[in-house]
């Protein structure tokens, strides 16, 4: 056997060590100068003992020290073929100069996310898409017909129309006669996409405040979610991706149209130069003023969904608008919207429970105002002005016009008189709801003022701030780093089984020796290439859109899902790019790919196993994995990707209670009109309840998708 010098030292000096130990003791010498010097050695020896093990062991554990599947390095990412273990993601280096409080950030986020009255129809909320495992397992009424072709196709090939109960034989949507070979006979092929409903075909003719229904005029649906003159509700034009692990994308979306930098307005990033928000200087001066805080794609995601006309809203609402729905009362005539109003909140939930109302609905703090006020510095909601648009989109400021209109009684109100009084109130340092209630009790500047429909309060006008960071709060705590797989790389040889092992050997290992070139493009340990840590120092703004166009940051061009016709992506109808999505619960979010196409991780592997090319073009070499490969593969997705918190809802993946809409009463023939007066009939909705969930989560699993 042989050793390195460094290595014999460190066993000579162990011996010596031990040696002396043993005299000291024998001849019972060990004086009170000799014991510290006993103890040193004995510290001494086991650090020596650690460096002559640790000398020995590799970075992560087999098969993870001998990766040849490997993404092409960046900056961020130099040595791919020693991943390291999941880390968090930085919050915005900025973020101080928003946010006082991050616990009542944190409760207004996820307040917000699971609250169905921040829909148009006071049902849709954004977790209407995203309840299972981040995402969404319903099968009816989920079928969207050919929307973003190059030449807009509005029928529905699978089961004909809308309102159609999917099967499993609907799948995968490029049937071959022989999975495993992409030039077999093609038994069918269908432009559909499977993804989530939304809300009905509607134009918005204002938020009332306190109301949860905005007021709205059903129209004619344009794109064919229409049954026998009745529309129904609307399906979203890609397959809704999950939320859990979003923090670790650079850009959001399938084509990654919400940005890495958040300008507080919308989804455009760094990249909109009339971006602005007002910030308030005292308490009648407003200035408009551009804002950027890094790491942040998705707070500039959440701007996009709550006036999306197919995902939450009535077409030409904007985000003051909802604000004004949430944050003020007309006169003393309107109750606010309690936060939840319409759900029960579970006891033991893990953000939420110290303010559940349970069994009643809602939570104790009375108004969305009092988080924003203890979440957010002063600046950012609190004036007396109020900001006008005008009927050619400009703006005008009215200053002080909410303390005109008030009698003089908010003029003396010392807690609007500086910002010391508010930052050094007791009530904002406790999260007793009575104290957050106490907050807006007398600084609600615009409680006793009818605003007209285009006059907002600064902390209107701000709701998109306002939602965007306190939603990426709590979406950055949905993180699933406890799957098996991560106890296997932290050093846990047991927590995967020899299956799973095997599948991951196959999934790190690329063609030439063996495997199944997974990591090139689903590179651990975030499984995308597209991730924050990989692509640092990129930014969406510099020069040639590196963060899209460049392979080795997470997007890719004409991947043979679907012909690049049916949907640009992030490209064009000829490059079509999409963004690399994670891969960790994948067992839970199905259907896959951009299109929803695929419903089984068993039609997965078999697309990448006989080349892709679904699109008719040329695809790539075939795997050639056989029949226990592919099952292989299969299990280290399905179980070892899983995390179990996940799969049973446990902290931080506990919720309120929900209701779904899940299609209609009737099927894809006939629908029954739901009685509305506001234009165009509505189907009736079936609406699913899912339950509140504490922070011990559930017992039983709930199905997955067409289980």
């Amino acid at each position: 056997m042989v050793h390195s010098s460094g290595t014999l030292a460190i066993l000579l000096m162990m011996f010596v060590m031990l040696f002396w130990i043993f005299l000291a003791f024998k001849s019972r010498k060990l004086s009170r100068y000799s014991r510290p010097l006993t103890i040193f050695l004995i510290v001494s020896l086991a650090i020596a003992s650690g460096g002559v093990v640790s000398a020995q062991l590799t970075q992560n554990p087999a098969p993870l020290n001998a990766i040849t599947s490997l993404p092409p390095a960046t900056v961020g990412d130099p040595t791919p073929a020693n991943p390291p273990l999941l880390t968090a993601v930085a919050e915005p280096s900025n973020l101080g100069d928003f946010v006082r409080d991050n616990t009542a950030l944190l409760q207004l986020g996820k307040a917000l996310f699971w609250d169905m009255q921040l829909g148009s129809d006071g049902i849709q909320s954004c977790a209407s898409c995203h309840f299972h495992a981040g995402a969404d397992n319903r099968s009816k009424n989920q079928i969207s017909p050919g929307l973003l072709a190059s030449l807009k196709d509005i029928t529905f090939q699978v089961g004909g129309s809308p309102n159609y109960q999917l099967t499993a034989a609907d799948f995968p949507f490029h049937k071959l006669a022989d999975p495993n070979d992409r030039t077999s006979t093609v038994l069918s092929d269908v432009n559909d996409v499977a993804s989530s409903q939304g809300v009905f075909n509607s134009v918005l003719v204002a938020t009332i405040p306190g109301q949860a229904v905005d007021n709205v005029i059903s129209t004619p649906d344009p794109d064919g979610f229409q049954i026998n003159g009745i529309n129904v509700r609307r399906v979203e034009p890609r397959n809704a991706p999950t939320v859990v692990n979003a923090i670790f994308n650079k850009l959001q979306f399938w084509d990654g149209r919400a940005k890495e930098t958040f300008n507080g307005v919308n989804g455009n990033g760094a990249a909109d130069l009339n971006a602005k928000v007002f910030i308030a200087s005292g308490l009648t001066q407003l200035t408009q003023v551009s804002i950027s805080l890094n790491n942040s794609s998705i707070a500039s995601l959440v701007t996009g969904p709550p006036l999306s006309p197919f995902e939450m809203s009535a077409d030409g609402r904007t985000l003051p608008e909802i604000g004004a729905k949430f944050l003020r009362r007309r006169g003393q005539k309107l109750k606010r919207l309690r936060p939840l109003g319409k759900q029960i909140v579970h006891l033991q939930d893990s953000v939420l429970g110290a303010f559940s109302r349970f069994p009643n609905k809602g939570l104790s703090i009375g108004a969305y105002d009092r988080l924003i006020m203890k979440a957010f510095k002063p600046q950012w909601w609190r004036s007396k002005s109020i900001i006008q648009v005008e009927s050619d989109g400009t703006i005008t400021i009215l200053p002080g016009a909410l303390a005109s209109n008030t009698g003089g009684s908010l003029t003396t109100d010392e807690s609007l008189a500086t910002d010391a009084a508010i930052t050094t109130d007791a009530a904002i340092t406790t999260d007793a709801a009575a104290s957050i209630n106490a907050l807006a009790t007398t600084s609600d500047s615009e409680e006793k003022v009818v605003l007209a429909a285009n006059q907002f309060t600064l902390r209107d006008w701000n709701f998109s701030l306002f939602a965007g960071l306190a939603m990426q709060k709590y979406m950055s705590t949905l993180v699933s780093n406890q799957t098996p797989f991560d106890k296997f790389q932290a050093g846990d040889v047991n927590a995967l089984t020899t299956q799973e092992k095997n599948g991951l050997t196959l999934f790190v290992n690329s063609t030439a020796t063996g495997g199944a070139n997974c990591n090139v493009c689903h590179s651990i340990p975030e499984f995308t290439m597209g991730s924050v840590r990989r692509t640092a120092g990129i930014a969406s703004t510099d020069s040639g859109n590196p963060l899209i166009n460049n392979f080795a940051n997470g997007f890719i061009p004409n991947y043979g899902v679907r012909p690049g016709s049916e949907d640009p992506g992030a490209g064009n109808f000829t490059t079509s790019r999409f963004k690399i999505p994670g891969l960790r619960n994948i067992a839970l979010s199905a259907p896959y790919m951009h299109n929803g196409g695929m419903a089984t991780l068993e039609q997965v592997v078999d697309f990448y196993n006989r080349g892709r090319g679904d699109d008719g073009g040329a695809g790539v070499a075939p795997l050639n994995l056989n029949t226990q490969q592919k099952a292989d593969l299969v299990a280290f997705m399905r179980t070892g990707l899983t995390d179990q918190r996940v799969l049973l809802e446990k902290a931080p993946f506990d919720h309120p209670q929900l209701f779904i809409p899940n299609g209609h009463p009737g099927n894809q023939f006939s629908v029954t009109p739901s009685g509305n007066t506001n234009g165009t009939p509505t189907a009736t909705d079936q609406l699913v309840e899912i339950p509140a969930v504490g922070s011990n989560g559930i017992t039983t699993p709930r199905p997955n998708f067409l289980d």
